[in-house]
């Protein structure tokens, strides 16, 4: 067990664009893909991945200062200090749970596969430190690890299910056929995001609100382009923070994001087109009865849909707006407010691309994101003394918007608080979803049979 947790420290360790070069060239082999095949397919998913970490690094080089400045100018006094997920993640790999949240997990993904109950082969196995953060709050809140281990193993399965279930809409309205996103973060506002949209779908007027990008670039031509719409809403939140002409900078460097993330989401998708199909091939020819077998991928991926960054980029300002104006809120949104595109990566296909229903979900799940950084902030902050943490200048609570706002994590923490109780009950949930995801795989695999059965 050592030997697991030292090999898969020293792969997370390489750096996610290396590590999914490896995992997904070694995947490609397993499922039959020939070496060179495979070797292209790994390489380019992680050119694709060093695509996108780039722009967004353009994106948070930019609206980080903005941000900084838009805080000084109205004078926003909030106590909690939005450390962003670099600082969680560090926080929660620096854990007890965090040091064997890797092999753990991949341990839960391959139980899942062999009981039938999940459709993801997920192998972004960074982003296990979303499970392992859950797992270090519930350790923390009931002093017990093991309680801790079992809550991230709950999360987990809570996670994979969301991704098998939501995998089809994100074939449908991001293009990714094949893919699933069991992210952490982008998956526990599914929920949410789904109660929503049925509420605004049930308001007479509200119902029938459709802001569709596809139809507002097609009516307005250029001025309905994602490099126009990024220039304008970046030279506005440039004006905002007092930048003068300098706001026109960061409203090229905006829409230049809007132009360069679907481009470099294309390529990682290229990449991953040979592994997608040696998985189908190899499914369907040793377990004819999985169904479709999904590749889980970080929700990265998915960022490349033009609504979901210009949706992003007209909330971080608003985020801010609800920060001062929310009764009881302590946090100061800053180092995530450049994560919000994977917040929307999900929330978009629940939505059916609706911009205006994403919007309105949007806000609901930063306005009660809010409140749980400000709810669990002392205890965020009780593991980042425990891991270790440089708390920052000046502040004595810290927060993230990513994981001291999850919904998920929250309420699992709650639950946890039950003691032996609520962990029954956090096992009692994840067993009874696992079980429902498995009737609605073996259903699905029956229809897709006889399907392909009749085709012949």
């Amino acid at each position: 067990m050592d030997f697991l947790v030292k090999a898969a420290g020293f792969i997370s360790g390489l750096g996610s664009s290396v590590m999914m070069a490896i995992i997904v060239t070694i995947l490609g082999l397993i499922f039959g893909a020939k070496f060179g095949r495979s070797l292209r397919a790994g390489l380019t998913v992680g050119v694709g991945l060093i695509g996108i970490t780039t722009v967004f690094g353009l994106l948070g080089s930019n609206l980080g200062p903005a941000t900084q400045a838009m805080v000084e100018k109205y004078g926003f006094s909030l106590s909690v200090i939005d450390v962003g997920w670099p600082a969680a993640s560090a926080i929660a790999m620096a854990t007890n749970v965090g040091a064997m949240i890797i092999p753990f997990g991949l341990l839960i993904n391959v139980i899942m596969l062999l009981t039938n109950t999940t459709q993801t082969v997920n192998v972004d196995i960074w982003n296990y430190w979303h499970f392992a953060f859950t797992g270090a709050l519930v350790a923390g809140v009931t002093g017990n690890i093991a309680y801790g281990f079992i809550a991230a193993g709950v999360n987990m399965v809570i996670v994979m299910v969301i991704a098998d279930l939501t995998a089809p809409a994100v074939a449908k309205y991001n293009g990714l056929e094949g893919v699933s996103i069991p992210h952490g973060f982008s998956g526990a506002f599914v929920p949410l995001a789904w109660v929503t949209d049925k509420i605004i779908g049930s308001i007479p007027g509200l119902k029938k609100v459709d802001i569709n990008f596809e139809k507002v670039q097609k009516k307005f031509g250029v001025l309905g382009e994602p490099i126009l719409i990024g220039t304008v809403i970046g030279t506005v939140i440039g004006l905002f923070a007092g930048y003068g002409w300098a706001s026109l900078q960061l409203g090229i460097t905006m829409g230049a994001v809007l132009v360069l993330t679907p481009k470099m989401a294309a390529l990682l998708m290229e990449g991953l087109l040979p592994l997608s199909d040696a998985a189908s091939g190899f499914i369907t020819k040793h377990f004819s009865n999985r169904g479709k077998i999904y590749i889980g991928l970080d929700s990265a991926v998915g960022v490349g849909n033009p609504i979901t960054i210009a949706l992003s980029l007209i909330l971080v300002p608003v985020t801010l707006i609800l920060a001062m104006i929310l009764p009881g809120n302590k946090v100061l949104p800053f180092g995530d407010l450049a994560t919000l595109p994977y917040m929307m990566v999900l929330i978009l296909p629940i939505c059916k691309n609706n911009g205006f229903r994403a919007l309105i979900v949007g806000l609901v799940s930063l306005a009660s994101g809010l409140y749980f950084a400000t709810d669990l902030a002392k205890l965020h902050t009780d593991l980042a003394v425990q891991a270790s943490f440089a708390m920052p200048e000046g502040s004595s609570l810290i927060s993230s918007i990513c994981d001291g706002g999850n919904p998920l994590s929250w309420v699992i923490t709650k639950i946890s608080n039950l003691n032996y109780v609520g962990i029954i009950i956090l096992v009692a949930i994840a067993i009874a979803l696992a079980v429902f995801n498995r009737f609605r795989i073996v259903k699905e695999a029956k229809a897709l049979k006889v399907e392909e059965t009749a085709t012949k």
